[in-house]
């Protein structure tokens, strides 16, 4: 039954990160197509600042909140501290969306003029609406995810089609700006709807819990869930760093319409990274599940999804380089010819993510959080060293150089300079039966 259900919910997950994924494909085309590379580099730029939102809000409390709600012994100990949780992350979004505003400002003070200017704001303080997703993993632990997933692709289904309208009908940057932080409102206000509809009673408990409210916040379970989720925070921060620093550095290094022929390239790149994300959150409790039988029965079964992904990957790698040169032109136009050598860079860092889905997984497992977090954090030191270094001597393509070695880094060769994860790698490779100390 179990199993089932972890397969039903990866197709529905799947599906959704696919459609969100498409249709985010299908509009960076149209506006290369319809408005050109600068306009396409504004908006790859503000949607880069936006993503950098996204682990700041979540505060790494995703799953640690539920672990911990299982711990407590009353249904309103339990309420209380989804509540808090929930409360947290509001209110840390809020002042993140603040700084990104003063920060953008300061940044890329022409972009922040006219519609355009009025919407950048807007689209940062409405993601702080993502905090209520924390809902949906409540929802999801109850078992609940098919209405989930299937209001979300409603969402952006609808955004899509008026986003296409839009842009046809003559509308610009500010106008698809608008209707995306209207997206991020809706999504988030969506999922509380569904966990209010939803809802199971607590086990031991007869009645489902009053609706959100600040009363419900304890300083305490505050306290207990900042300490707890403190390494993956940080990491999440820094992990979003290094993977967008790369159009955020060449927008203000190169200007937009050079972000723009980088974007056009790293998203036909990045559209595949939806399957290990996927895959990875589908086959854990697997891997936790040979874990706790055994090390030898872990190892093996880390090896073979490891070769699944690393192959899968290969394969992309190697077909996107032969299309390369027909795909970049045929999508995006002629104008757009300066994409092809980064998408031939870019989107070998596909191998490395791949993998790096699995290792994280297995930090996770192994209770390696710390050595998740250097990674991240040296990648994204390298990263931004390289691309302050490459872009000014090398352009788009040195940004797409920069991205790939710290990729590389940040996904395996990070590894070697722990001794415990060096001993567990060479037991990976030889598949050793005993568990390193």
């Amino acid at each position: 039954m179990l199993k089932k259900l972890l397969k039903a919910r990866a197709v529905f997950m799947l599906s959704e990160k696919l459609i969100k994924l498409l249709a985010g494909a299908v509009l960076t085309i149209l506006l290369a197509r319809l408005l050109g590379a600068g306009e396409l580099g504004v908006f790859a730029i503000v949607m880069a600042w936006s993503a950098f939102l996204v682990p700041i809000g979540s505060m790494g409390l995703n799953n640690i909140v539920v672990r911990r709600m299982q711990q407590e012994q009353s249904s309103e100990g339990a309420m209380s501290l989804l509540y808090t949780a929930v409360a947290l992350r509001l209110s840390t979004a809020l002042l993140a969306a603040v700084a990104a505003v003063t920060l953008f400002w300061w940044w890329y003070p022409e972009l922040m003029q006219g519609y355009t200017g009025l919407a950048i704001p807007m689209l940062f303080v409405l993601q702080s609406f993502f905090g209520l997703l924390l809902f949906e993993f409540y929802l999801n632990y109850q078992g609940t995810f098919r209405s989930l997933a299937v209001v979300k692709i409603a969402i952006t289904c609808a955004s899509f089609a008026i986003k296409l309208l839009l842009l046809l009908s003559g509308f610009g940057i500010a106008s698809l700006l608008w209707l995306t932080a209207l997206e991020f409102l809706l999504v988030g206000v969506s999922q509380y709807l569904l966990y209010r509809k939803k809802q199971q009673p607590w086990p031991g408990s007869e009645r489902a819990w009053p609706g959100f409210s600040w009363r419900f916040v304890r300083f305490n379970q505050a306290k207990a869930l900042l300490q707890r989720s403190g390494w993956l925070w940080v990491s999440g921060i820094v992990s979003v760093i290094y993977l967008k620093i790369d159009l955020v550095m060449l927008g203000a290094m190169a200007g937009s319409e050079q972000a723009g022929l980088y974007a056009a390239a790293s998203r036909l790149s990045e559209l595949w990274y939806v399957f290990p994300a996927t895959l990875a959150a589908r086959y854990y409790p697997d891997m936790l599940k040979a874990y706790q039988q055994g090390w030898s029965g872990y190892l093996a079964r880390l090896r073979r999804f490891a070769g699944i992904f690393l192959a899968a990957a290969l394969v992309i790698a190697v077909l996107m380089s032969l299309l390369a040169s027909w795909l970049v032109p045929t999508l995006f136009g002629s104008d757009f010819a300066p994409a092809i050598a980064v998408l031939k860079i870019h989107i070998w860092a596909g191998c490395f993510i791949f993998v790096r889905y699995l290792i994280s997984q297995h930090l996770v497992i192994t209770e390696q959080e710390p050595l998740s977090l250097l990674s991240h954090g040296v990648a994204a030191l390298i990263n931004v060293g390289l691309n302050w270094w490459l872009i000014p001597i090398m352009g788009i393509q040195g940004a797409a150089w920069a991205t790939l070695i710290a990729y590389a880094y940040a996904s395996f060769f990070f590894l070697f300079f722990s001794a415990r994860s060096r001993q567990q790698l060479w037991q990976l490779l030889r598949l050793s039966p005993k568990e390193p100390q």
